[in-house]
């Protein structure tokens, strides 16, 4: 009698230590913040829409690469191409030692490091002034884990005064949309600022 009292004690606590006591307390899956709902339609909200400062365009069909994002201005400089991003069709990290080899011969041998501390982005960043005194950045990465990048190699080159420039002209034109947003803002409510 005592051994079946001692194993259903036993079946009773591995029964209950196993058991999900979480399901009461798990928070709801959040879909809304600031008004705006994931999957609806953007027509459904009577929102004022604005071209943003930067626009783009994907192209597939290069050699060597397997995709590039060429980014260029839509106010300030309409039309012009401020970034080029190219993602190299080989990704393996060889590839990446041959290039940046390459990089290091062709536009100097000491890059700024611009990766993670982990090591999961390898990228190096060379920094230019070209004749007219504008800025140019040309940065090579290789990433082997961070899903928020791209897997595998890239390069990426661009005028990043003419891209801050778009900006500040983009500002300057929805300046009085953005004051009125923040005041809004600060009458909302909390149940509008916090996802729900």
């Amino acid at each position: 009698m005592r051994t079946i009292l001692i194993t259903a004690l036993w079946v009773v606590t591995i029964l209950l230590g196993n058991a999900d006591w979480s399901t009461a307390a798990t928070p709801a899956v959040p879909y809304s913040v600031g008004g705006f709902t994931l999957d609806r339609s953007i027509d459904d909200y009577p929102v004022e829409r604005h071209e943003n400062y930067l626009s783009e365009v994907i192209v597939t069909d290069l050699n060597g690469f397997r995709k590039a994002f060429i980014t260029f201005g839509t106010c300030r400089n309409p039309g012009k191409i401020l970034r080029i991003k190219l993602k190299y069709s080989d990704r393996s990290q060889d590839f990446f030692k041959e290039l940046l080899k390459r990089y290091r011969e062709k536009f100097g041998a000491k890059p700024k490091f611009s990766g993670d501390q982990f090591g999961n982005v390898k990228s190096w960043k060379w920094f230019f002034t070209d004749e007219q005194g504008r800025k140019v950045t040309l940065q090579l990465q290789h990433n082997l884990k961070d899903e928020e990048e791209s897997i595998g190699n890239m390069v990426k080159l661009s005028m990043p005064d003419l891209m801050d420039d778009e900006r500040r002209c983009f500002n300057e034109r929805h300046d009085k949309d953005t004051d009125a947003g923040q005041k809004k803002s600060e009458e909302n409510n909390w149940e509008n600022l916090i996802p729900h």
